[in-house]
């Protein structure tokens, strides 16, 4: 049997534009302006979803954000999107949408047998499971499947997301959240006082509460004035279907704005949502209130809704919930509703929990033939997949006690209503706990950040004036925090004459809701839930209270209690009250749980905007990238930067390529783009200090003009970085790291300097972007400079190995600021010149123009990995994060006259053993043979399995061996020199014999860098 019918006249709906959407395959009829949930209503669906745990049927309950249990999936294939409230979703001719959490559809759902061992899913049961007879990590992994599979509502969605998502930073003077009637004039207001306004509200109708007014009403008169009023101020942004999710630092507001059904674009046009950082000179929430439902036996059952949803329905949606309906109330303004359903010609009947109520109350509703009990509640709803029955017994209000049964009624819908709870959410997350007010029996802001003000029902005001003018004044006070902009000054807001509602003594217009338990029975017939979106039920409660869980932030993990989707939205202070019910406490001393963003779920998609794809990262280009792109480089990622890998100039492959740069370096001269290494300035009376704690050898006795390589090393005593630091003055140094690890070593000194050393005078700033650089190798590399670049003396005595000069460029380069530094990579004679960014274009353009006569030509980054190789310089692929000083052979750089970061643990048994993988050079015994990174070592008499005695790191061809030679880390090390191993790659399904020699494959005495 159908609980609603569509009413043929009234109602927002567009009734001139379908909007018919897809169920579970089944066409249900729409208009414009319905939302899945008043469309499914219409069309007499009762059973749409299913519940967490016990699978028990559940039908639509709200008509807003708060909606617990009518949670769909969006979409199909990859556009799939799970956990979605019906009563959020707009209808739309290019919707479909499907039950989720039930087997094989929400109307008859197999898993509805979990109810029958709801007693093995009690609180904390998920705990529990892993204790005895099953323990440890036996009994984890016998159960994960089964846990992870019951997990969650709807599935994640495993494809790429085809859907555009982007983002935008507004900067705004006032910020108003929520277009309530508190929200619209405080938006008015400051507007109107000059201000620029940006008002946001989740909804894709501006309104609030007004929606639910009848059409026609002085109410909805008012909204649809005051709405174009502010529409035609050019100073004032309307943005609907957007939710303020987050409060942050600055007045800092994160807004989730979804564009309309259909309007949306995969690839051009209009993005299906848009993250918004709003920065505002002040921020006024006018975020309203909520209903809370009445705990009681039954309380989930399909047609048991909240009073509030029957208006909206109603006069909203033109949907008249019914034929027979039950309110089960405690406050004037749930009679509202049912007075719209009686209009609608509807059977009610009010069960209100206050001894009296209004004489006008009591009169209306004589009139429309509504039969009221009073001093009565709801103690029980009974059906299978939907209310037949209810169940009212007597209440004493003074006492709080439920008496004898009064009335056991057939109706259809059981609306229920226990007073509004001010929404609190976004004001608590800059850390303020909202206070317990009881005049309002709920909990209300404790105080605001600077710059932020509430208003409306969220501040406690009950009533439409109230709410009116507390929303004017909260928007004169934040205009009052900033400066009005010159675009759009009048002389003064006007101040409003409140319109007639808002003045008339209606009874309805009143929130105030007598005090009542939370829990009307203490012992129901049938689960009486509290959390009906994660199946939290007043046992549960109870329970946990036994088992000994009295704060509220672990009754929360504990139960899971509020910890779904919805946060809480009806289930909070129902929950809080019962348990101040059980400690014997006021409802103020229990407290509330930490709320925290997002508000409401957001996608991750919107938090990502462009970030996709190869939008992921930032992508980085270094200032000679064009001139990369123009001459064949073949660009690769390096860090964040983008570097050409080699040149398609030099060969038709990589393997081709990099070959013929080798030989370049080692025959004449090259010239790379190393622009990418990490670059800081550290600067300070105790710099030199500062360095020697974090390097492993010594700076502070570094001259003037010289550079030194050092190592730094992790708290755990592993490798963290390698690189150079060149001594500018007494109290500044250079330093150079590598690509990869650049900014986790800006971070590792700026937490030394914060935490661990802060009475150290030094200062750290990364100037990775601020210098292009340049290397230049190979035996002519010093006459090509002699003559790029006069004015720098390169003699070996005004520039040794290891120095650096500074010079101003003269002629083409002039005035051109650079550093010039001599050192080597590639083991060939080697320079790096560094200049400002915006001047490497042109110094990188003049060394190729004087290079031609030198045969100068680029080489790319596998090139340069190749000739280090050769050389038996180590980089990332050896320091990998699990190797140390002596793993890599350079145990001998670490000073034992002082101390540095790392010192202690380095020393440790387990990094200190010897039988450690150490570094070794490794040749292809057949040198037609080559060896692939990674693969395992194992000695000639070694079983071939498990993870072996090493691995190799990284390996190339060599022009100056003649065959392939590689890095990498053997147990043993150097003892195994001469000896014959085995390299196994699983991966290639290889076998490579290798032969152990030193590290260092060509002029291990370095006459070729250290040329006069």
């Amino acid at each position: 049997m159908s609980i609603a019918t569509r009413v043929a006249s009234g109602g927002r709906i567009n009734r001139q534009q379908r909007a018919d959407f897809e169920f579970d395959g089944k066409r249900i009829p729409a208009y414009a302006g319905d939302t899945v949930a008043s469309a499914l209503l219409a069309a007499g669906e009762r059973v749409v979803a299913r519940s967490f745990k016990y699978h028990r049927p559940r039908g639509i309950m709200a008509a807003g954000v708060e909606e617990s249990n009518a949670l769909l999936t969006v979409g199909e294939s990859g556009k799939a999107e799970p956990n979605l409230p019906a009563t959020t979703l707009e209808a739309h001719s290019s919707v479909k949408v499907f039950g989720q959490n039930a087997w094989p559809s929400v109307r008859l759902d197999w898993r509805a047998i979990n109810g029958w061992f709801s007693p093995l899913f009690s609180a904390g049961f998920y705990y529990k499971t892993f204790m005895g007879p099953f323990k440890g990590t036996a009994a984890w992994m016998f159960f994960e499947h089964h846990i992870r599979k019951a997990a969650g509502l709807g599935k994640s969605n495993q494809l790429p997301d085809t859907d555009r998502y982007d983002w935008q930073h507004d900067f705004v003077d006032v910020l108003v959240v929520g277009a309530g009637p508190a929200g619209l004039m405080a938006a008015l207001a400051a507007a109107q006082s000059g201000q620029q306004v940006l008002l946001v509200e989740q909804d894709f109708e501006l309104g609030g509460s007004l929606l639910a007014c009848a059409v026609g009403s002085e109410q909805a008169q008012w909204l649809s004035a005051t709405v174009a009023q502010l529409a035609q101020l050019p100073n004032a942004k309307l943005l609907t279907r957007a939710t303020a999710f987050g409060l942050y630092d600055g007045n800092t507001v994160g807004v989730v704005e979804g564009a309309a059904p259909g309007s949306y674009d995969a690839q051009y046009g209009q993005p299906k949502q848009r993250f918004h950082t709003v920065r505002a000179g002040a921020v006024v929430m006018a975020c309203g209130a909520l209903e809370r439902p009445l705990v009681f036996a039954g309380n989930d059952r399909p047609g048991v809704m909240l009073a509030s949803a029957l208006g909206v329905y109603a006069n909203r949606f033109a949907v008249a919930l019914g034929p027979s309906v039950c309110l089960s109330v405690n406050n004037n303004a749930a009679w509202a509703n049912a007075f719209a359903l009686a209009q609608a010609g509807q059977r009610v009947v009010i069960a209100d929990a206050r001894a009296s109520v209004a004489a006008a109350l009591s009169a209306r509703a004589q009139q429309l033939g509504i039969t009221v009990y009073l001093g009565t509640v709801v103690v029980e709803a009974k059906g299978r997949n939907g209310v037949h029955q209810v169940t009212l017994a007597q209440f004493n209000a003074a006492t709080g006690q439920v008496g004898a049964v009064v009335a056991s009624l057939p109706v259809q819908v059981l609306a229920t209503s226990g007073g509004y709870s001010p929404t609190v959410h976004l004001t608590s997350h800059r850390g303020i706990k909202p206070v317990y007010n009881p005049a309002l029996a709920g909990f209300v802001p404790g105080g605001f950040d600077q710059g932020h003000f509430g208003a409306g029902a969220m501040m406690g005001a009950q009533t439409w004036r109230a709410a009116l003018e507390s929303g004017w004044q909260a928007g004169l006070d934040a205009a009052g925090q900033t400066q009005a902009q010159e675009a759009f000054v009048p002389s003064a807001p006007t101040t409003p004459s409140l319109p007639a509602f808002a003045l008339a003594d209606d009874p309805c217009d009143d929130l105030a809701a007598s005090a009542m338990p939370a829990v009307l029975l203490p012992k129901p017939s049938d689960k009486a839930f509290l959390d009906l979106q994660h199946d939290v039920h007043v046992d549960d409660l109870a329970l946990a209270h036994r088992e000994g869980f009295v704060s509220v932030e672990h009754l929360k993990r504990y139960t899971t209690l509020g910890m779904a989707t919805d946060q809480g939205k009806t289930s909070n202070l129902n929950a809080l009250s019962a348990m101040a019910s059980l400690r014997g406490l006021p409802i103020q001393q229990v407290g509330t749980t930490t709320f925290r963003p997002p508000y409401t779920p957001i996608t991750v998609g919107a938090l990502a905007g462009r970030g996709v794809r190869t939008h992921y990262r930032p992508v980085r280009r270094t200032a000679m990238h064009d001139w990369h792109v123009a001459h064949q480089g073949q660009l690769t990622e390096a860090g964040y930067w983008m570097r050409p890998l080699w040149y398609a100039s030099h060969g038709a492959t990589l393997g081709e390529a990099y070959k013929a740069e080798m030989a370049l370096v080692r025959g004449g001269v090259g010239i790379a783009d190393v622009s990418t290494l990490g670059k800081i300035d550290v600067q300070g009376p105790d710099a030199a200090e500062f360095l020697d704690r974090v390097y492993v050898n010594g700076f502070s006795k570094l001259p003037v003009g010289k550079a030194r390589y050092g190592f730094m090393l992790r708290e755990d005593g592993i490798v963290l970085d390698d690189g150079t630091t060149s001594r500018l003055a007494p109290d500044r140094f250079f330093m150079t790291t590598t690509t990869g690890q650049a900014a986790r070593v800006m971070s590792h000194l700026e937490f030394l300097l914060q935490v661990v050393w802060p009475e150290l005078r030094v200062t750290v700033a990364s100037s990775s972007d601020q210098w292009a650089a340049m290397s230049l190798a190979g035996p002519k590399v010093r006459d090509l400079l002699r003559q790029a670049l006069p004015q720098v003396d390169f003699s070996s005595e005004a520039l040794p190995h290891m120095g650096i000069v500074e010079s101003v460029g003269t002629g083409v380069l002039e005035g051109m600021p650079m550093r010039v530094m001599r050192m080597t990579f590639s083991g060939e004679l080697a320079y790096e010149v560094y200049v400002p960014t915006h001047y490497g274009a042109a110094m990188w353009n003049h060394l190729q123009t004087v290079g031609q006569s030198f045969g100068l030509q680029p080489y790319g980054l596998e090139a340069l990995a190749s000739l280090r190789i050769e050389k038996g310089h180590v980089v990332g692929s050896e320091m990998d994060g699990r190797t140390t000083l002596d793993d890599l052979g350079a145990g001998a750089m670490a000073s034992k006259l002082k101390t540095y970061w790392g010192d202690a643990l380095r020393k440790g048994d387990n990094l200190a053993r010897t039988d450690r993988p150490t570094l070794v050079g490794l040749e292809v015994v057949n040198p037609g043979e080559t060896v692939s990174n990674g693969a395992i070592l194992f000695f000639t008499d070694d079983a071939i399995k498990g993870c072996g005695r090493g691995h190799v790191s990284s390996n190339c061809w060599s022009h100056e061996v003649g065959k392939v030679i590689a890095l990498g880390l053997l147990q043993g090390g150097k003892t195994h020199i001469g000896q014959e191993i085995l390299a196994v790659s699983p991966v290639q399904n290889r076998v490579t014999r290798l032969k152990v020699v030193e590290p260092c494959f060509i002029d291990a005495v370095g006459e070729r860098y250290k040329v006069a």
